[in-house]
């Protein structure tokens, strides 16, 4: 049974910031309006995802547990886009963790909500975000709501927009840092969400931190924007910095970023992030999809170029005080134990003896050590993390991590601890061994939710995960190292390029049927921030891959070279030979009788991609010129609505306001530095559109913009019944012409 939730009962306890409880009733509104077909598709789902709600598919429901997910149609009247959409199914919602940073609180917030709104299991992502599943778009305002009242944010998790900043969660307590990245990063996190120079991406921008350039825990390599943590000698003394890379990215053709410099201040580091951000979202594609993340820019312009672009734009960009002021406040951060170091046991369990060597890591500071809970296939339940949040607060300061491997981590555990901790997490189910192990594996959602994907990643993810833990650990100790990961198609969310064996989803024929099949990926490493992606070898049929993982792993376990890593060990064996290891699993199976071959793993029926859609990664292209007139729009039916309640003097300041956002909208086209006071927009809209007649309607010619001149002069005088409604139609007939004037400039030329 849901809660109930009201965003003012929350404003008035003070739990929520006023500017994102009203960033929510906004999405509320839009939510209304595109149900009453008010707002365009299109613009709605850019809207969506950047607020983290995504569509998904349903073909098998595997995650639901048994629950019914699909929901009653509206009501009569109401907008219905068919079965299967955004309308009449449950979707998703992810939630951004910056740094993967969690409290005891927030883990029993997520427990609520997957219990209430979704099917009881919350998922951990390959960027230490958080998705709930099957959750209704109805009831995603409610969500977000009670997430902000626990200091959790929704906002730009999805979209063309700068995704979570992600870090490694071992920042501060790791032996081998540098320094703490942590601060670092929530600084940066907190100055580009909703920044005005990052709304205008052709797609996303996903930024990283690493404290060290040895480990995979930050993935610099593989980021629009990786920071790792240097140091150099200035005047005698250490000096913080970051060595900074550009232009790396996964997807079907994967990127290495490119180096863009080798020390960065931190006082300088956001206005770079800025800098860049300008570049991208003033050069990048917007038109072609496939081309419009920064990677592609960056091998357009050559890196040479880029950098002189971006070194250009910061000699010009307008100072701005949060750019030492984030990085102080964010470097007053600190943790600090609950309890004293210790020694770690000497005797224990066997099972308790697995789980020490997998899944601890000893800190820096002597004494603690970091805890690694895997978390299979990155889910977690709600009662589990209720159990997680009550652990954390015996044995840390609420001290938790999410990771790019799909886990949790509680750091500063006493050594003395280990043997209590452990009781407790098997006692919650948390309390099995492998983490960072062969057996841990990473996947994305592939065909249980995504709308592109193609085999069943988290099928196959379990079904190898089952396999490898029934040899219990009897594997030669070079096999339980390597990596895993698997996506369900080839755009690699599942990080398949840089694992030691890699899969993506495919579909080949066999015998005139469609059958499941993965690429096998080969040549990946995953140390070193993601170092090398490895390279498609062959297709095989997704019921012959865990005969794939057995002769590879064997292979290398009995011929490998001392010392030699698994990376080149392939790349010692040649594709020819690997090929031709493999070549007899990617062949039909002799009993063709046998349908098992052809259906996915964890699915029942026989294999279709019958219900292969769209993907919703980042939406469609919308202009910030189409936000901020859908804005407007937005503005005027909140007008229309405080009339009918008798807020006479609401409803008339509100379409007034309106009419400013849509001149605002037009004059930003010309000028970008266009400031909020009203007296500017009118005169520059006056100047560049009312005066050069680009605003004038073929019909109405210059009519409509002497409706916002007139509202501008009267905006101090009160409003009356009459007055309030007058302005709310001229509003109205402002707006719907500056949508036309929008779309006559920007209508493409013709020859």
């Amino acid at each position: 049974m849901k809660v109930s939730n009201s965003s003012w009962a929350e404003r008035l306890a003070g739990k929520i910031p006023e500017s994102l409880a009203r960033e929510i009733d906004i999405f509320e509104t839009e939510i209304s309006l595109r149900k009453q077909g008010k707002i365009d598709e299109r613009l709605f789902a850019e809207t969506r995802l950047r607020r983290g709600v995504y569509g998904q598919r349903y073909d098998n429901g595997q995650r639901h547990n048994g629950k019914t997910v699909q929901r009653l149609g509206y009501p009569s009247g109401e907008l219905t886009k068919g079965p299967n959409t955004m309308w009449d199914a449950p979707g998703m919602q992810r939630i951004k963790i910056p740094a993967g940073g969690l409290s005891g609180q927030q883990l029993e917030t997520l427990a609520d909500l997957a219990e209430e709104y979704s099917d009881g299991i919350a998922h951990v992502t390959t960027r230490q975000d958080f998705q709930l599943h099957y959750v209704h778009i109805d009831d995603t305002p409610s969500v977000m709501r009670r997430l902000a009242a626990a200091n959790i944010t929704t906002r730009e998790a999805c979209g063309n927009s700068v995704r979570n900043v992600t870090a490694c969660p071992y920042s501060g307590v790791c032996p081998d840092e540098k320094f703490d990245v942590t601060p670092y990063s929530r600084a940066m996190s907190k100055f580009l969400m909703g920044h005005p120079d990052t709304q205008n991406f052709g797609r996303k921008f996903k930024p990283s931190f690493s404290g060290c350039s040895q480990h995979a825990c930050g993935l610099a390599s593989m980021h629009d924007m990786g920071m790792i943590a240097v140091t150099q000698i200035e005047n005698g003394k250490e000096k913080r910095g970051f060595e900074v890379h550009v232009g790396g990215g996964l997807g079907a053709v994967p990127y290495q970023a490119k180096l863009f410099d080798s020390f960065v201040p931190p006082e300088e580091l956001l206005p770079l992030a800025q800098s860049i951000s300008r570049v991208f979202a003033r050069l990048g594609e917007k038109k072609n999809r496939s081309r419009a993340r920064i990677k592609f820019l960056i091998q357009d312009l050559g890196i040479e170029k880029f950098k002189e672009l971006v070194r250009e734009e910061r000699k010009t960009l307008p100072h701005d005080a949060r750019w030492t002021e984030y990085i102080d406040d964010a470097e007053k951060f600190q943790e600090s134990p609950l309890r004293p170091g210790g020694k770690a046991p000497l005797l224990g369990s066997e099972s308790f003896q697995r789980w020490v060597k997998t899944n601890t890591r000893p800190q820096k500071q002597e004494g603690y050590t970091v805890v690694t809970i895997a978390l299979p296939l990155g889910d977690i339940a709600s009662d589990q993390l209720r159990s997680l949040a009550d652990i954390a607060r015996g044995f840390t300061r609420e001290t938790i991590r999410s990771t790019v491997e799909q886990n949790i981590v509680l750091r500063w555990i006493s050594q003395s601890d280990l043997v209590e901790l452990h009781k407790a997490l098997e006692a919650a189910g948390l309390g099995d061994a492998g983490a960072g192990s062969i057996v841990d594996i990473a996947a994305c959602p592939g065909t249980d939710t995504c709308k592109l994907g193609i085999s069943s990643s988290r099928g196959l993810a379990a079904e190898l995960r089952k396999r490898l833990g029934e040899k219990n650990f009897q594997l030669d100790d070079s096999v339980v190292k390597l990596h895993i990961k698997i996506s369900g198609c080839f755009n690699s969310c599942g990080q398949h390029h840089v694992a030691d064996l890699g899969f993506y989803g495919v579909s080949r024929k066999m015998s005139g049927y469609a059958v499941p099949h993965f690429q096998v990926v080969l040549g990946g490493e995953w140390e070193h921030n993601g170092a090398s992606y490895g390279l498609p070898v062959i297709a095989i049929p997704s019921k012959n891959i865990p005969k794939v993982v057995s002769r590879l792993t064997d292979r290398y376990a009995a011929n490998r070279k001392e010392g030699e890593s698994f990376k080149d060990f392939i790349a010692r064996t040649g594709k020819v030979e690997l090929k031709k290891m493999l070549e007899d699993l990617a062949r039909p199976p002799a009993d063709a009788s046998d349908r098992s071959f052809f259906q996915d793993w964890g699915d029942p029926r026989e294999y279709t991609l019958a219900d292969l859609g769209v993907g919703e990664c980042a939406g469609e292209v919308v202009s910030s010129v189409e936000f901020d007139l859908a804005a407007a729009e937005r503005q005027l039916f909140e007008a229309q609505v405080a009339l009918e309640s008798g807020q006479i003097d609401e409803a008339g300041r509100t379409a007034y306001r309106s009419m400013l956002q849509a001149a605002k909208a037009l004059v930003k086209i010309e000028s970008s530095n266009i400031a909020d006071d009203p007296a500017q927009i009118v005169k520059e809209f006056r100047a560049r559109f009312y005066d050069t007649q680009k605003f004038f309607d073929p019909f109405a010619g210059g009519k409509f913009a002497h409706y916002l001149f007139s509202a501008h002069e009267k905006s101090a005088e009160p409003y009356t019944p009459d007055s309030a409604r007058y302005l709310i139609d001229e509003a109205q007939l402002f707006i719907d012409a500056a949508h036309s004037c929008y779309n006559r400039i920007s209508a493409p030329a013709h020859a």
